[in-house]
């Protein structure tokens, strides 16, 4: 898959999937949430103050016919109310709406309600970079804030599914940092260099592609690595860029957007069902294109491994 159009188109032959909106009261989610039922990609259950939704749904010229909407005006509460429909099996997909990114993930993370699986949780974005025809996947800004190696050979794994989910086999992995030597007193490419001799020892599965340390320029630009004189099969060539943390990540992929005008989904990885968690200021049309990734998620079992020690995840 090299564009995102190609995923809705991709997702409109999938049977319909409910979705589960927390906090729905914002006119980019009700667009969005319209126009996945109208293209029979998904129908949404609103939580949220029902007033409010109704009163953005106005704005937005959203009509509510039909719609399914749970009244609970206090957002923590319409979080874990979405999250427990989830968790039940009444919903397929958990979306985030009008709420601050952490608000959300506690109700996501709780024991009881939430989408725990035992296994890390983490974010990828998805972004559409047309000069280069490809999709190319962006993780962890949103979620986990400085992860340590065990946590970034996990996230990694992540994004290597979700990348498996859009079709990208056999991705090329960039472990990201400020320089592309390993230098014992930036940890980042310590992190690295570990994370590509863990790949050569296939305690990856699937199989992945994973170097590093790069700098961001000469893992996406082949000019860039050539004129470095760094080889190697992921040199330039990147599918998944896995940052150091949570703003390397966070910076990146929304400079994707506002600066280079590219299409963004964002996407939890991880918990028992996919979660659309997208930034409030983000289009309607990015919610819509999440929405698509969470149902194309939906329908694709999970099969990975990751040895560490004596560990299996």
């Amino acid at each position: 898959m090299k564009n995102l159009d190609t995923l809705v188109k991709l997702v409109e032959k999938h049977p319909v999937r409910k979705v589960a909106v927390a906090v729905a009261q914002d006119t980019s989610v009700l667009a969005a949430v319209d126009e996945a039922r109208g293209r029979r990609i998904a129908e949404a259950t609103l939580v949220g103050s029902k007033e409010e939704i109704h009163e953005a749904a106005d704005s937005a010229g959203v009509a509510l016919d039909g719609s399914t909407i749970v009244d609970e005006p206090d957002p923590v509460r319409a979080v874990a109310a979405a999250a427990k429909m989830v968790s039940s099996g009444n919903a397929d997909i958990l979306m985030k709406g009008y709420i601050h990114t952490d608000d959300f993930l506690r109700g996501v993370l709780d024991k009881e309600s939430g989408l725990r699986t035992g296994s890390i949780m983490s974010h990828v974005f998805v972004a559409e970079v047309g000069e280069q025809n490809k999709l190319v996947f962006v993780t962890d800004g949103a979620m986990n804030i400085a992860p340590d190696l065990e946590q970034k050979a996990a996230i990694l794994l992540n994004a290597v599914h979700l990348a498996n989910v859009f079709g990208v086999m056999m991705p090329k992995v960039a472990v990201l940092a400020a320089v592309e030597l390993v230098n014992p007193a930036m940890p980042a490419t310590v992190d690295a260099a570990c994370l590509a001799k863990m790949a050569e020892r296939r305690q990856f599965v699937p199989a992945c592609t994973v170097d590093g340390p790069f700098a961001l320029d000469n893992a996406v630009s082949l000019a860039a690595a050539e004129h470095k004189k760094i080889g190697g099969p992921v040199a330039g060539q990147a599918d998944i860029l896995v940052v150091p943390n949570i703003e390397a990540g966070n910076m990146l992929a929304k400079s994707l957007v506002y600066f280079g005008h590219n299409r963004l989904v964002g996407l939890l990885v991880g918990a028992k069902a996919p979660v659309v968690l997208t930034s409030r200021a983000d289009t309607a049309e990015s919610k819509l294109l999440s929405i698509a990734g969470a149902v194309l998620m939906v329908n694709i079992r999970r099969a990975l491994q990751l040895k560490i020690g004596k560990v299996h995840y």
